[in-house]
């Protein structure tokens, strides 16, 4: 279990970093030239390792759902809206609102047990799990703008985020 921790922390701390890395890539190109380096770069990237972790044996795909394909795709999906959202809110904001929506739709695929997934029973305590990290969100947003609003002008402009 220690492992697995250690493992989620790591991925959070690398879907934080790409997030930011994208969002710069962006600023000196678009979104779809972004994505296309990202997701490019990635394959490489897999595609090299796997080859030498993996071997051959990579490319046995055994028992696999035809819908499982599309993987991929839903990928590019994940990385346009994650450059816009960075743009549009902040890295800060953007991921808090990503990972608190990849939870509760985590929670509702789990209960239901969609997509191949095993139906783990849904309780309260994980929806208020859910509504406290919403909470928290919150607080961090309504918190910022009023700290925003009650800062003397330093003659720089200023970004006001809106909740909509």
């Amino acid at each position: 279990m220690l492992i697995g921790i250690l493992l989620a922390l790591i991925a959070g701390s690398l879907v934080s970093l790409q997030n930011i890395f994208n969002s710069k890539v962006n600023e000196h190109t678009g979104s779809w030239s972004t994505t296309t380096l990202v997701l490019g770069m990635g394959f490489v990237a897999s595609l090299l390792m796997g080859v030498i972790m993996e071997g051959t044996n990579m490319f046995t795909l055994q028992h696999m759902q035809p819908w499982y394909w599309f993987s991929g795709m839903i990928g590019v999906g994940v990385v346009i809206c994650l450059v816009q959202a960075t743009r549009l809110l902040g890295p800060t904001y953007a991921i808090s609102i990503v990972l608190t929506s990849q939870l509760g739709f985590a929670l509702l695929w789990d209960s239901l047990g969609w997509l191949g997934l095993e139906k783990v029973p849904f309780s309260i305590n994980k929806l208020i799990g859910v509504l406290v990290i919403v909470g928290g969100i919150l607080v961090f947003k309504l918190g910022q703008t009023r700290e925003s609003d009650s800062e003397p002008s330093s003659g720089k402009p200023q970004q006001a985020l809106n909740l909509k």
